[in-house]
């Protein structure tokens, strides 16, 4: 139990000291690159550093396997190089059960991360998100997808699109969110407030327009009475920015939602029509991220415990990080698939981590005798 406790705490310490050196690097670029997409919207060095700064935790987060892979791979062979992995070899400890134990531990973290990082995390970007909008368009489209329907906020295209705004409402809609049934729809004014008030059958988003079928029309800033000067329009069209990629992206990515929140929001999506599996998909590979952390420390194992007088350290470190960056390339090609409907949502996202964790069981058993 003593043995295990120390290999414990020096891969704590590895960790730390990885997690501490990336996030440093990754703090110092994604200043730079904040500062590059930002150049031409005049902000001060406050704000970049406020956008950098909520940009760490999704960069670290998802780093996350690198980062135990990295912690592993240096604790192995610092043990190697100071002998202490032979001594433990002759007091009778196998090569497996010492792998166990910063396997556990980067399980322990992974869990820890998916309950109480992962919400801090979907805070933080979609924090980034709406900031980014607003300095480089102003902010005009936004998305929400609730058990009263669906909710759209655009600007109208053209020049008028800094004074006009709409907030639409519609009951359900197909897939991606291009057509819209049981629409509504305020119109408002910057400078004058309500300005016609519209009810569809159903709305079809084309370039540069929503075209609404079977319109209802009420002038709001021209009448006292709108029901007396309400027009019906068999096909109208309404002015739109919106486009189904800014629609799509403003029903929020998975990671900008806390895992908490992805079953109620998986589920609202299905109520109103639109396809939930890149939601589903990314919930359950968040829940297989400990399984997937365990098995990166124990691929690191697998390669780095040999002692430095066997020689090829350089090699094996290289081996095992080629091997971790190889799991994440499957898990997330796997995740691809799964969100297209190539592969069942259960084996897209815990497929990889098995076979990565087998894998690791494998080759150590195979190099190692213990």
């Amino acid at each position: 139990m003593t043995l295990t406790l120390y290999f414990v705490r020096r891969f704590l310490r590895n960790f730390l000291l990885v997690a501490i050196a990336f996030s440093a690097v990754m703090m110092l670029i994604d200043s730079i690159e904040q500062l590059r997409r930002f150049s031409g919207a005049g902000i001060g060095l406050e704000r970049i550093l406020l956008m950098a700064s909520l940009n760490l935790p999704s960069a670290i987060y998802t780093l996350l396997p690198l980062l135990i892979l990295l912690a592993t791979m240096a604790m192995f062979i610092g043990l190697a190089r100071s002998s202490e992995l032979v001594v433990a070899r002759a007091a009778g400890r196998s090569a497996l059960r010492m792998a166990l134990a910063p396997a556990m531990v980067a399980f322990v973290l992974g869990a820890i991360g998916v309950v109480a990082l992962n919400p801090v995390v979907a805070a933080t970007a979609k924090r980034y998100d709406m900031l980014a909008d607003r300095i480089l368009s102003g902010g005009t489209a936004a998305a929400s997808i609730g058990r009263e329907g669906v909710w759209l906020r655009q600007g109208a295209a053209g020049a008028d699109m800094a004074q006009r705004q709409s907030v639409i409402h519609a009951e359900r809609g197909n897939a991606d969110a291009t057509v819209l049934y049981d629409v509504t729809v305020m119109e408002f004014s910057l400078d004058q407030g309500p300005i016609r008030y519209l009810q569809a059958d159903d709305a079809t988003l084309v370039s540069g327009a929503w075209r609404l079928s079977n319109a209802k029309e009420w002038p709001l800033a021209t009448t006292e009475n709108p029901e007396t000067e309400a027009v019906i329009h068999t096909d109208m069209s309404l002015p739109s920015d919106l486009t189904p990629a800014r629609i799509r992206d403003s029903f929020g990515a998975p990671s900008e939602i806390a895992i908490w929140d992805l079953p109620d929001f998986i589920a609202a999506l299905d109520r109103a029509g639109f396809s939930s599996r890149r939601h589903e998909t990314w919930f359950q590979k968040e829940l297989a991220q400990p399984l997937m952390l365990a098995a990166m420390a124990l691929l690191a194992a697998a390669f780095t415990m040999r002692h430095v007088r066997r020689g090829r350290v350089g090699l094996m470190a290289l081996l095992a990080f080629g091997s971790g960056v190889a799991a994440l390339l499957l898990r997330n090609f796997a995740q691809a698939l799964g969100e297209n409907g190539l592969l069942p949502v259960l084996l897209a996202a815990w497929a990889p981590p098995l076979v990565a964790l087998l894998a690791a069981l494998t080759l150590m058993l195979y190099l190692e005798d213990g």
